[in-house]
């Protein structure tokens, strides 16, 4: 029987250019489902008044919500973590996509331990009920420096467990030729020395590092290309202009896009994506099960911008699914 691989679409994706708010709930699980692409719905609910509509509408339009995520501050947020995979786990998720905020709610920058104690908390949980936490390689998070990653991987294995990770390749393929982004977490020099590689064509990349390693279980697919354009039409509250972790999958039309389009740049992305199918593929053991696009309209990302979200993840969706198909009928 040929392995499976399922794609699914964050609840951020379901939208044009009118942001989160644009559609009701309904209107974005019908837009998936008819979307024909789609395997499944990725979504956590914000508050436990809103389950049993997610449930509902899951089951109205036969699209299961695999898949969900949260974002976390530690010391503050570590009975939110358990209330959330006990509530994606009764949602059917199977994996619960885990972002851990680079800054401890006293304001320290969390360290390795503090990350690897949180991942052997959560990892009870997720055994218990049957969804497994990843933690997201992400920027803002305690990951964005990307050698922290294996660091913790290491300290999480020598507790006798198996680490499990979301791979979204995005937050890396973005700083390749970026020194200004390589400078949080002073992570440039280690860039320039060669110790933490981006670009997914030399060897030893930090990308087919987590692939090979079997750490990656869950992955979002948004693409960016290497340097890529800031959201100079993205704002954040503080008025800061978007940074820039999302690029057009197909061509925008004219008006749609701040700054030039180039397919052949989306290649570096596309890369890693073709190493990881091809690796879960080949081995018996890859523990992948499922790749959500996660074009989103936040301000590092598609906010301002005229293309439409929804559009793009659906485009990029399909590629996946050529890819995978092109990748079973060669191995």
């Amino acid at each position: 029987m040929a392995k499976e691989l399922l794609v699914g679409i964050t609840e951020k994706g379901a939208c044009h250019a009118g942001g989160e708010s644009e559609f009701d709930l309904e209107t974005k699980f019908r837009m998936v489902k008819e979307s024909g692409v789609y395997d499944y719905f990725d979504k956590t609910p914000e508050s436990l008044d809103v389950v049993d509509e997610y449930r509902r509408l899951s089951e109205k339009y036969d699209l299961p919500i695999r898949a969900g995520g949260w974002f976390y501050t530690l010391g503050r947020d570590e009975d939110l973590l358990e209330q959330k995979i006990r509530v994606s786990a009764s949602l059917g998720s199977k994996v619960h996509n885990t972002q851990i905020m680079m800054h401890h709610a006293d304001g320290h920058l969390v360290s390795n331990e503090e990350v690897a104690n949180t991942y052997m908390r959560a990892y009870d949980v997720g055994e218990e009920v049957g969804c497994a936490p990843t933690f997201e390689v992400h920027v803002n998070m305690w990951s964005e420096h990307y050698g922290r990653v294996m660091e913790v991987a290491q300290l999480v294995e020598a507790r006798g467990v198996p680490y499990r990770m979301t791979l979204d390749h995005s937050h890396v393929i973005f700083k390749i030729d970026n020194p200004e982004e390589q400078e949080v977490l002073d992570m440039r020099p280690d860039v320039e020395s060669g110790k933490v590689v981006l670009d997914p064509y030399q060897d030893g990349n930090v990308c087919d590092q987590w692939i090979g390693q079997n750490y990656v279980w869950h992955c979002h697919a948004r693409a960016a290309v290497p340097n890529n354009p800031k959201n100079i039409w993205g704002r954040h509250p503080d008025g800061r202009v978007g940074r820039g972790i999302q690029y057009p999958f197909i061509q925008p039309a004219a008006g749609e896009y701040h700054s030039d389009w180039d397919e052949a740049k989306l290649e570096p992305w596309k890369e890693v994506v073709r190493h990881l199918l091809a690796h879960h593929a080949a081995q018996e053991d890859s523990p992948l099960g499922q790749i959500s696009t996660e074009f989103i309209p936040g301000p590092d990302y598609g906010m301002g911008n005229k293309y439409s979200i929804f559009e793009h993840s659906v485009a990029c969706a399909k590629w996946i699914k050529a890819t995978w198909a092109e990748t079973v009928a060669a191995n």
